[in-house]
């Protein structure tokens, strides 16, 4: 995808910047997220997937602390309790993680939203809810990438790189589910003020 490595270059220094004058924990919490580039959501949420033993998509307290330590993100205990109670709106003493992620994730207007939704559709040919590389054959040109052109990559080696830069960091299964998208997409769309310039360069690269 043309230009997401630029934009997250910038948007991981403008994260760092901001981070140093926020006292917000769940604002601290998302910049630390976003100095990671536009997977960085997308990998905490893999980390807390792969916590949840008992795969009740829920997580306890103790899960919540490990998961962020685990994920290497620096934060106080007392710091991550506020973090956790804001989660823990009726009080159960487990958070829901889809939730969590959905309000950790950059808010984007309702119009970047839908291109990006047009774009999910428009890769996800089968309309199983999931991008896999038999979903990019007829959509993503693998030819035109310099490592296929130079004989370095078959075309499955193309997809499966171009998958892996929405999956996340630490768990690429091969497959971008709609959150996955939405979350890596969130991430690109905090680094663009605009939102004529992030809808135009979506149509551009999916030719929507």
């Amino acid at each position: 995808m043309a230009g997401t490595s630029r934009h997250d270059r910038a948007m991981a220094q403008k994260a760092k910047q901001q981070l140093s004058g926020c006292s917000d924990p769940v604002e601290r919490l998302r910049l630390q997220c976003l100095t990671r580039g536009s997977s960085g959501i997308k990998g905490l949420g893999r980390t807390f997937r792969v916590m949840d033993d008992n795969e009740s998509r829920s997580l306890d307290f103790k899960e919540f602390l490990k998961g962020l330590n685990d994920y290497g993100l620096l934060i106080e205990k007392d710091e991550a309790a506020a973090l956790f109670r804001h989660f823990d709106r009726d009080g159960s003493g487990s958070i829901d993680f889809d939730e969590f992620l959905v309000t950790l994730r950059p808010p984007m207007s309702k119009s970047r939203k839908e291109v990006v939704m047009e774009a999910f559709r428009k890769l996800d040919r089968t309309g199983d809810g999931v991008i896999t590389v038999d979903d990019l054959r007829g959509v993503y040109n693998a030819k035109y990438h310099p490592k296929y052109q130079n004989g370095e990559w078959t075309e499955e080696q193309v997809f499966r790189t171009f998958l892996d830069s929405f999956d996340s960091p630490y768990d690429k299964d091969g497959k971008v589910s709609k959150e996955e998208f939405l979350n890596y997409y969130s991430g690109v769309s905090a680094s663009i003020d605009s939102d004529a310039y992030f809808i135009l360069m979506m149509r551009n690269a999916w030719k929507l």
